[in-house]
């Protein structure tokens, strides 16, 4: 099983680290292909608790050779940051690959991110202010700055110039900020160029090299699906493709190379930022799953919006990716709940809906229709067998299989790497 891809199955913060982190070990290559510090992966192995923002979460797997694909965009103070703070810890970096094709995100992109939000006021999206958008922006206008930029002063400069020539009539005229300085920023990226310069390569083409050579490779998305640019919540969503098939457009590897897609799912639901949420819940209940589950962001540090699992969503996302199987997370969290609420329709102005309504306005007025499943009340964290859980908790996990479509390969019963169950192995 060469080439696995695991994706957020919700709006994120589902555990995809700690899903790749256990592959990792028996992989080769680990891959990020889309997504930049906008978002971050919590770790724990043993007693160290690692937060990965921009680093694939390969990289704490020895032996593994971690790569960032030309479909993120990187912030370089970030990258620097984290690679130091990993090395300070014993973490082994000297593995970690650049794509050449990557698209940085330049001070001014981080500024026009803040004060465009501000800017909004009630309409804001729920940005992270970390330059994201507007990075993936100039990628598409076609005056991005790339990875290999760096290493050409004058293409540089003229890329540079070439962006502020617009972007500092925004920030003057628009939103009363000063002008940015064409060497300010130049300088800036260039101080960073012979640091990065062994870590840069065409990893579209390491990345064939290795499938070829019978290597196993895993890409792991940023973000989740219903944050994905065409397929989420959209404008309430991420800039870049948080899917399957961005895989392929953010790593430069064909789909016919893709043998599993695994989707990775808490067994109930958050998301950070604005936008409609269905089973999202404001009460007690709602507080419950925050603390109990940690719930805060590992990027922002926010108090992450908490709901029932929703199985609409989860049928969604397995239609949209492809999805081949599921890794449950967080199942401990429910723990000492007398009843547990699903979702397993919505209903909008009084239709019933067991599938995805087809408009936004639609699915902002949905309401939840929910199943009731008995709770349990045994700790669950020791579990290593789907037999050694409680009888209800096993119906409950049998459920959200049934309900979603997919089955349930790997059960998360607790933060560390090793509080797993293993139902079907993912590399098989």
């Amino acid at each position: 099983m060469p080439a696995v891809v695991v994706v957020g199955a919700q709006w994120g913060d589902e555990g995809k680290g700690k899903a790749t982190d256990q592959l990792g070990s028996r992989v080769d290559y680990v891959v990020k292909f889309n997504g930049g510090n906008n978002a971050g992966h919590t770790v724990v192995v043993g007693d160290e608790k690692y937060a990965l923002h921009l680093l694939p979460s390969g990289i704490l797997s020895p032996g593994c050779v971690p790569v960032i694909g030309n479909g993120v965009v990187v912030d370089l103070e970030v990258l620097f940051e984290e690679i130091d703070g990993l090395q300070a810890r014993g973490v082994d970096t000297s593995k970690l690959l650049v794509s050449a094709n990557a698209h940085l995100i330049p001070p001014y992109n981080r500024t026009l991110d803040k004060v465009t939000e501000r800017f909004l006021g009630k309409r804001q999206i729920g940005t992270t202010g970390r330059g994201i958008g507007p990075t993936y922006a100039d990628k598409m206008s076609r005056v991005g700055i790339r990875v290999q930029d760096l290493f050409d002063a004058s293409i540089l400069r003229q890329k540079v110039e070439g962006a502020l020539a617009q972007k500092n009539q925004l920030l003057v005229k628009v939103y009363n900020r000063r002008a940015v300085e064409v060497d300010e920023i130049t300088d800036g990226l260039l101080a960073y160029a012979e640091r990065l310069r062994p870590m840069v390569a065409d990893t579209s083409l390491v990345l064939n090299q290795a499938l070829d050579a019978g290597k196993t490779v895993v890409f792991e998305a940023g973000q989740a699906t219903m944050l994905d640019v065409d397929h989420g919540t959209y404008p309430f969503v991420t800039s870049s493709s948080a899917v399957a098939a961005g895989a392929c457009t953010g790593s430069g590897v064909g789909p016919t190379r893709l043998d599993r897609i695994v989707g990775v799912i808490k067994a109930y639901t958050t998301r950070v930022g604005e936008g409609p949420f269905p089973t999202e819940l404001l009460d007690d209940d709602g507080e419950f799953l925050r603390k109990t589950g940690g719930e805060y962001g590992v990027t922002t540090g926010r108090p992450r919006r908490t709901g029932w699992y929703d199985a609409v969503i989860a049928r969604y996302a397995a239609r949209v990716n492809g999805l081949t199987d599921l890794v449950l997370t967080k199942l401990d969290v429910l723990t000492g709940l007398e009843r547990v609420p699903v979702c397993v329709a919505y209903e909008v102005d009084g239709v019933r809906h067991d599938e995805m309504p087809p408009d936004q306005s639609a699915f902002h007025h949905a309401r939840p229709v929910y199943e009731y499943l008995p709770g349990w009340w045994e700790d669950i964290s020791a579990a290593r067998t789907f037999e050694e859980l409680p009888e209800n908790c096993q119906r409950y996990v049998l459920a959200l299989e049934e309900m979603s479509g997919t089955r349930i390969s790997s059960i998360g019963v607790g933060p560390d790497r090793e509080a797993t169950i293993v139902r079907h192995d993912l590399l098989d």
